[in-house]
C-alpha cells in the first residue's frame, strides 16, 4: 500500500500543478516547469528520482520543489495507515480516496488559493456512492421512525440510512461554511470564504456524515483562528522592532502604530482555510470518533 500510494502521490502532483491552470492531467507528459524538457521515465520514480537528482532538473539544473517528494510520501503514508486501520476492505478504498482528494486540495489551496471543482465535485459524487457500500455514521437517519425501515431487507435499509446520512453531512458542511462566509461578508464587508470551501465541505460531509463534519469544521476554525492570531502578533512585533531600530521610536509609540499596521494587513490577508479543513478532515476520519468520545467524557465527569 505504501508503494501504491507513492504512485498515486506522483499523479497527484500533476493534478496540483495543472488543475488550477486549466491544463489536462493526461497530456502532455510531465516536463520541467522551467526549461520544459520532458522528464525521462527513470527521472520520474517517486521520491527516489528527486533524491537522486538532489531536487534539480537534469537538463537545466533548476530547483524542483521539495513539495513533490512531500506529497508522494504523504499519500504513501496515508494509504498505508488506511490499510493498517481497516485492512482489506471497501473502507480502506473509501478513505484512501478521501486522503487523495484532501491532500490535493490542501496543497492546491496553499499554492494558488484555489480549490478546484475537478476534485471537489467528483469527490462529492463518489462520497455519496461510497455511502451505499460503507456505512456512514448514523445521525440524521436516527431521527427517522423505525417503522419506515422495518419492512425493508436489512441490506437495503442500512444503505438507505447511510445515503441519507451522507447527503445530510454534505448539506450540513456546505451550509455551515456558506453561512459563516455570508456573515463575515455582512459584518466586515470583505469576502471571508469562497464557494470552493463550500464545495469542499460538501465533499467531506458526504464521506464522513454529520457528526465528523461538525468536528472537522469546528477544529479547522479553531486552528485557523490561532494561526491568524499568531500571524498578526508576529507582524506586529516585527514592525514595532523595525520602527524602534530604524526610526528610533520609543516602545510606547512604536507598539500602537505597529498594531494598527498589523490589523490592516490582517484584514486583507487570505488564510488558506481549505488547507485547515483538509488537515482536520484527515484527522477526523482517522481519530474523530476517539476525539468525540474523549470530549463527551469531559462533560460527563461529576
Amino acid at each position: 500500500m505504501f508503494l501504491f500510494g507513492l504512485v498515486f502521490g506522483s499523479f497527484l502532483n500533476v493534478c496540483i500543478y495543472r488543475m488550477p491552470r486549466g491544463l489536462s492531467v493526461v497530456r502532455p507528459r510531465s516536463a520541467c516547469p522551467q526549461c520544459h524538457a520532458p522528464i525521462r521515465g527513470y527521472d520520474n520514480i517517486p521520491v527516489v528520482s528527486w533524491l537522486f537528482l538532489r531536487g534539480r532538473c537534469r537538463d537545466c539544473k533548476a530547483k524542483i520543489s521539495s513539495r513533490y517528494a512531500i506529497v508522494e510520501l504523504l499519500i504513501a503514508t496515508l494509504f498505508a495507515l488506511c490499510f493498517w486501520q481497516w485492512g482489506v476492505s471497501l473502507a480502506t478504498a473509501k478513505f484512501c480516496l478521501l486522503s487523495f482528494l484532501l491532500v490535493g486540495l490542501i496543497f492546491t489551496d496553499l499554492d494558488c488559493k484555489l480549490l478546484p471543482d475537478a476534485l471537489t465535485l467528483p469527490g462529492l459524487g463518489l462520497g455519496l456512492v461510497f455511502s451505499l457500500l460503507v456505512p456512514v455514521q448514523r445521525l440524521a437517519s436516527a431521527w427517522i421512525p423505525f417503522t419506515l425501515w422495518r419492512h425493508l431487507p436489512f441490506s437495503y435499509a442500512w444503505r438507505a440510512q447511510s445515503l441519507i446520512d451522507s447527503a445530510a453531512g454534505a448539506a450540513l458542511g456546505a451550509f455551515l461554511v456558506w453561512s459563516a462566509g455570508f456573515l463575515y461578508l455582512q459584518l466586515r464587508g470583505v469576502e471571508g470564504m469562497g464557494l470552493g470551501d463550500v464545495k469542499m465541505m460538501a465533499m467531506v460531509g458526504s464521506f464522513l456524515g454529520m457528526e465528523l463534519t461538525l468536528l472537522t469544521i469546528g477544529t479547522a476554525a479553531f486552528a485557523a483562528s490561532l494561526f491568524g492570531l499568531a500571524t498578526m502578533i508576529i507582524v506586529w512585533l516585527r514592525r514595532a522592532r523595525r520602527r524602534m531600530s530604524r526610526a528610533g521610536e520609543a516602545a510606547g509609540r512604536a507598539l500602537p502604530r505597529a498594531w494598527q499596521s498589523a490589523q490592516l494587513i490582517y484584514r486583507f490577508y487570505e488564510i488558506p482555510f481549505g488547507a485547515f479543513l483538509g488537515i482536520t478532515g484527515v484527522l477526523a476520519f482517522f481519530c474523530g470518533d476517539r476525539l468525540i468520545r474523549w470530549y463527551m467524557h469531559l462533560w460527563m465527569r461529576p
